[in-house]
């Protein structure tokens, strides 16, 4: 059934006078009021009531109420069957999803009596208007054609600046969360001076002058505020003006960087007394009795905010070294070791050259102390040399220490002795511009971010990395940004080739007088013989080995390959959460082939550790019970947060 009914020029029909799409708040109100076809079947007037809605020229305004007909014209439809078309939601007639029960309303009352909506109609009804989401951009003086609006809701546009004077003089709520507002100096030059609530999260307050435009002078009935998510950053500033607001009881200043200092919520509630719930939590007596004095000594207070990076064990790591062949006499000797990189935001002060040093770092051929052995390897034998240079752990330097005791040496080191490693000298930043086009770009650090790395550790089953870092910052803006994107947490394998030095043969004067020496006993020797004396008892000597370990070792720049990368998401930390803690999971890299050879190397190593005793036995791997560990890291990262007025000031006063 077709509306016969002839409406009204756009322009007089809609508040407003401004074509839809211009991006002010009218105009959204505007297009808004056109998708719910007020005017159109089954609402409006038209022939499917034509019986019940004369002209109203020939009528007396007595008769514009309807009246309702037990019997209808033939093409009409009760007011029944009409409000059914509207509220059953398989009409097509229906309302939207994203419509509200205001919205109902007014389709019902466009069925029961539409020639009650007009103009006049529209701008004396409305109490609450809520346009989100509708990229408006101005808001428009038509919005004081709406006399008795006490609520407007303008959140998720794309407003950078509200005319105070186009607001409503009733209004008492206002929200503007989700926009693009830099200053709050606009809303200030004639605010309504009723307002009791004003939203303004999630925008682009910046600077110390926003604390200014917070006071009574401006809001001198305000109840509840709303400023997080912005970029404030001066705590005590902001504190002091809001301290001018007396019948100010809800707060929200999280999400600032303003929040991330330790004393924050602490010198927030003893600042402002009459405060109830700060960051909707509700501000308890105790905390009032614990914070009580902070504020007397808030400018002695330092604006930096601190982080504890903790950094646990990593599992499942894949055993490389159990695929590379033995090395030979030539090398190459190969080791491994594996740490965790992650990625913190740069403060400016003291960090100028810390990135260049960190990458250095990370490049710089790591110390290996399975290749380093005391001077006399004649006491270790060829198969014990093979595990050193392959990559030995701390079990097999105790099978070492064990067989080197029974052939009659009490202490083995395995740390620096006259065998050396030739270090590379530490990088300069020209030579790491350079190295940065042929290192992996998942190893290099975000801009405006620095690359902070664990300790380098042999392979095991748990690789404990035991790290804990704490980061100070006073460039808070930064780091807001930072903990909104997160860290990136990476696992790295590094690999080192060593290979001997072959060092030209010199005769010295040593050598010389060992020769002579050598020579006089052999003629000594044959004198006795000569002479029918006895030979004296022959001295025990330590059998040699075969092959000697190189003394001096030439070490390859480290190959690094990343085994795993996961970011770490930061944004509950701005949102008021104390502690981010997670267990990264980067999936299976262990292989059934290559926990087998682990198995089998370990089980020789057992047997070489416990060669009087009985060996433990070593259960087998089938394919059948296989589960392998994902490869895994234990990540922690937690804000520092003061728990009394005392402890504030003993660790932030200046």
């Amino acid at each position: 059934m077709e509306a016969s009914y002839k409406s009204e020029s756009e322009s007089e029909a809609w508040p407003g006078t401004q074509r839809p799409g211009t991006g002010t708040v009218s105009a959204a109100v505007r297009e808004h009021l056109r998708k719910l076809c007020l005017r159109e079947f089954p609402c409006g007037a038209g022939s499917w009531n034509k019986s019940r809605f004369l002209p109203q020229t020939w009528r007396t305004w007595r008769e514009l109420v309807p009246k309702e007909e037990d019997v209808v014209s033939p093409g009409e439809e009760t007011v029944e069957a009409l409000l059914g078309l509207v509220r059953s939601p398989h009409s097509p007639w229906a309302l939207l999803n994203d419509s509200n029960a205001e919205d109902s309303f007014l389709r019902e009352l466009a069925i029961r009596n539409p020639l009650m909506i007009t103009d006049t109609f529209f701008y004396s009804y409305f109490r609450s208007l809520r346009v989100v989401d509708k990229e408006v951009t101005l808001v428009d003086k038509d919005l004081l054609k709406f006399l008795k609006l006490e609520e407007l809701v303008l959140s998720a546009n794309r407003i950078k600046e509200v005319d105070a004077t186009n607001l409503p003089p009733t209004l008492k709520v206002l929200e503007l969360y989700g926009n693009e507002i830099s200053s709050m100096e606009c809303l200030c030059a004639h605010p309504p001076a009723g307002l009791q609530h004003l939203g303004l999260g999630h925008n682009k307050l910046l600077g110390p002058l926003e604390s200014l435009y917070v006071t009574a002078d401006h809001w001198p009935n305000l109840v509840s505020l709303d400023l997080g998510f912005n970029d404030l950053t001066d705590l005590q500033s902001m504190v002091a003006s809001l301290r001018t607001l007396r019948h100010l009881r809800l707060l929200v200043l999280q999400g600032n960087p303003l929040a991330l200092v330790p004393y924050y919520r602490g010198l927030t509630i003893d600042s402002l007394a009459q405060l109830c719930v700060l960051d909707d939590i509700t501000v308890s007596p105790n905390e009032k009795h614990l914070f009580r004095g902070l504020s007397l000594n808030g400018d002695l207070l330092a604006q930096e905010a601190q982080f504890v990076v903790t950094i646990g064990n990593i599992r499942g790591v894949l055993d490389t070294s159990v695929l590379d062949p033995e090395p030979g006499p030539e090398g190459p000797f190969v080791a491994y070791s594996y740490y965790v990189t992650y990625d913190f935001v740069r403060d400016e002060e003291g960090e100028a050259d810390e990135d260049t040093g960190e990458l250095a770092e990370i490049i710089k051929p790591s110390p290996s102390s399975e290749l380093l052995v005391e001077e006399s390897p004649e006491e270790v034998g060829e198969d014990v040399i093979k595990d050193i240079v392959g990559g030995v752990t701390e079990e097999v330097e105790g099978s070492l220490e064990s067989e080197v005791e029974e052939s009659g040496e009490s202490e083995l080191s395995v740390i620096s002795g006259p065998s050396t490693v030739l270090q590379t000298p530490r990088a300069s930043a020209e030579e790491l511009a350079k190295l940065r086009l042929h290192i992996d770009p998942r190893l290099c650090p975000s801009p405006g971010t620095v690359l902070f790395n664990t300790t380098h550790k042999p392979w095991a089953e748990v690789i404990p990395c035991g790290y804990e870092m704490q980061h100070s910052l006073r460039d808070l803006v930064p780091l807001k940004a930072f903990l909104l994107a997160g860290t990136t947490v990476t696992i790295v394998e590094e690999k080192i080739l060593s290979w001997p030095v072959v060092l030209p043969a010199v005769d010295s004067p040593l050598s010389a007088k060992r020769g002579k020496a050598e020579k006089d006993k052999k003629g000594k020797e044959k004198d006795r013989k000569g002479q029918g004396e006895k030979e004296p008892a022959k001295e025990w000597k330590v059998p040699k080995k075969k092959k000697e370990l190189p003394k001096e070792l030439r070490q390859d720049p480290p190959i690094l390959q990343v085994l795993g990368r996961s970011l770490v998401i930061l944004e509950p930390l701005l949102a008021g959460e104390p502690l981010v803690s997670t267990v990264c999971n980067f999936g299976m890299v262990r292989t059934l082939t290559s926990d087998r050879l682990t198995l089998a190397r370990d089980s020789k190593k057992i047997k070489k550790v416990a060669k009087k005793e009985k060996p433990k036995a070593v259960n087998p791997i089938y394919e059948s019970d296989y589960r392998p560990e994902p490869l895994t890291v234990e990540v922690q990262i937690q804000l520092n947060q003061c728990r009394s007025a005392e402890e504030a000031l003993r660790m932030f006063a200046v």
